[in-house]
């Protein structure tokens, strides 16, 4: 069952990220916009980022492609290990979960790629080509957020660049969640955070709910994301709270479910190498 308190829809943080390369100014007040966004919610919208609609589209289109595949070609990709480079899946965890959620997926590694991308689906055809421009496009765009965020907590731009451009993980979590006869007796996913620096999230349908902390004197909401195409979500993960010592929020969030429609999102992970460790720097 969901819980009691019912979800509101209402404005979340949305930042013009294209800022970041203006004036000095203007890339001032983008990093006071994520500040601020990532101590209140650990959540924010990003506008203008550089990823071309067709690019987002396509990717959208392929991901569904592959979740309508005969069984007998998914399950090529079965796996219950969670280091698997590629593993599909349900969220039943080798039968010892009480409770499925309504929820099937991919999950693959994708940085470097090329070490990667021949063990991907080779269905569909464009899979590995449309999924791959997506992961190319999306880890540049990481890399600016990050940045953006050490600098919002004093610690400059570069503070984590080389970390997560040679030696970092991106792992893409691709989800597909059917039509719910009764959506609202069910979760696609439950209440959780996300064990990385950041997400950023694309999906084709509205689903996704931040928890507000800071709402009815700190006992805190459920918030409704709504979708406006063409718009990514970035999630602060654990990670980002253990740099910023806790300044920072990791962002609690869920899936709802639609009675009528299949809602597809990509999730791409990025964070330290496999074997890296976050500690809080000593300035702050």
């Amino acid at each position: 069952p969901r819980d009691a308190l019912d979800s509101k829809s209402e404005s979340v943080p949305t930042i013009d990220i294209s800022r970041l390369k203006g004036s000095d100014d203007e890339r001032r007040g983008v990093i006071q916009e994520i500040r601020l966004a990532c101590q209140s919610f650990g959540f924010f919208q990003i506008v203008n980022h550089g990823i071309d609609q067709s690019i987002l589209d396509d990717a959208l289109a392929v991901a569904k492609g592959f979740f309508e595949l005969p069984a007998k070609e998914k399950n090529k990709f079965m796996s219950n290990d969670v280091y698997a480079p590629v593993r599909y899946t349900t969220s039943l965890k080798d039968g010892l979960d009480k409770t499925q959620f309504w929820r099937i997926f991919l999950k693959h590694y994708a940085h470097p790629l090329h070490r990667w991308i021949h063990l991907w689906p080779q269905n569909p055809p464009e899979y590995r080509e449309r999924i791959g421009k997506f992961c190319e496009e999306v880890r540049i765009l990481s890399l600016e957020i990050m940045g953006a965020i050490t600098e919002s907590l004093g610690l400059g731009r570069d503070y984590l660049s080389s970390r997560m451009d040679e030696n970092g993980m991106q792992v893409m979590a691709v989800n597909c969640y059917p039509p719910c006869p009764d959506p609202k007796t069910a979760l696609g996913l439950p209440p959780h955070s996300d064990y990385s620096c950041i997400t950023i999230l694309l999906q084709n349908l509205t689903g996704l709910e931040i928890f507000d902390l800071t709402a009815h004197d700190g006992s805190g909401r459920w918030v409704h994301v709504p979708e406006v195409k063409g718009v990514l979500k970035v999630h602060i993960g654990d990670h980002v709270e253990v740099l910023s010592n806790g300044l920072y929020k990791s962002v609690i969030h869920k899936v709802t479910l639609n009675e009528e429609k299949t809602r597809i999102s990509l999730a791409s992970l990025h964070s330290l190498g496999m074997d890296d460790k976050m500690s809080v720097p000593c300035q702050l």
